[in-house]
């Protein structure tokens, strides 16, 4: 038998029209990475731009109040001509009031909300129910501000007569309702990302649907879930509409949900409706409490992003 002869391959010799589609692929490629940092890069700008334009335009106020004054005063009255009181504990009293209300109702009822999405809920249930959970979010929030003063309201005047028609409740309550979507959305995505090996490992020990969910899916998903909460958070902290239409706009320091209040958002939102000089300590009060409000929002993303890190360490 003979051996088979060597079969040499003939390498095709590279076109100059195969090196300039390869140049134009490495200059596409190029262009859209640039692109995505240029996009990604933005967003840090526009940041520092939303920092240094709060901070350069609260130094002329601080210049003509007291930092201690502005941080412990509990009277707000930038609008008085005698005697202006600059308390912002006034306003933050009212925001942290609502958003309590809010979160105490979207945490546990979103919560609940996606866990039955993602652990209970047959195929054909959830798609159909989460888009249309989801419309919620998409119902201005002027309407949902109506809806406090004209259905929420009444209800609890039904249990508590004594309540006014402006109040924090209602307010809190409304907003709470327009949050869920968001909390039950990205919960379940985040539990819905968790491997089904983690389920089937609980099964296998024995534990059933439920347990698995609160010890299994739960833990596992907490990262995207805290994310989820702290969101929420920060949508009630700069939720404007509602607490301007429905909290009732007084001036008034109080912890109690039964009053009417107002909130740093519906301040600003009354202080830009163009009846007050420009450049007044009045007009500079805005951004000092536009300050306030971003330095919250701040302090909550970074409180729930060490809860997120510590928890992880935990485990």
């Amino acid at each position: 038998m003979s051996e088979a002869s060597p079969k040499f391959v003939r390498l095709r010799p590279r076109s100059f029209g195969d090196a300039a589609r390869r140049a134009w692929r490495e200059r596409r490629e190029a262009a859209v990475k640039w692109l995505f940092f240029a996009a990604a890069f933005s967003s840090i700008l526009i940041t520092l731009g939303i920092v240094c334009f709060l901070f350069s335009e609260s130094i002329p106020f601080f210049r003509n109040v007291s930092l201690r004054e502005f941080l412990t005063a509990t009277e707000w009255s930038p609008r008085d001509e005698d005697h202006p009181r600059f308390g912002i504990l006034t306003l933050a009293a009212a925001t942290f009031t609502t958003t309590a209300i809010a979160l105490a109702v979207a945490i546990p009822i979103g919560t609940v909300v996606a866990l039955y999405l993602s652990e209970f809920a047959p195929h054909l249930v959830r798609e159909s129910l989460k888009p249309a959970l989801e419309l919620l979010s998409a119902v201005p929030t002027v309407v949902y501000g109506y809806f406090a003063i004209q259905f929420v309201a009444p209800i609890l005047r039904w249990f508590r007569p004594e309540l006014p028609d402006y109040s924090m409740l209602s307010a809190g309550l409304v907003m709470g309702i327009m949050i869920i979507p968001y909390i039950s959305s990205l919960s379940e995505d985040a539990m819905r990302s968790v491997p089904m090996l983690l389920r089937e490992g609980s099964y296998a020990l024995g534990a059933n649907r439920v347990i698995t969910a609160l010890r299994v899916v739960v833990p596992s998903a907490f990262s995207g879930i805290g994310a989820a909460y702290i969101l929420g958070i920060s949508r009630a902290i700069g939720e404007t509409m509602i607490v301007a239409v429905a909290a009732g706009n007084q001036s008034l320091f109080t912890f109690n949900p039964l009053n009417a209040a107002q909130t740093i958002t519906a301040y600003i939102a009354q202080a830009s409706k163009g009846d007050t000089a420009h450049g007044g300590i009045a007009y500079q009060s805005r951004f000092a409490a536009g300050l306030m409000l971003f330095l919250m929002t701040i302090a909550f993303n970074l409180i729930g992003y060490w809860l997120r890190r510590r928890y992880h360490k935990a485990n």
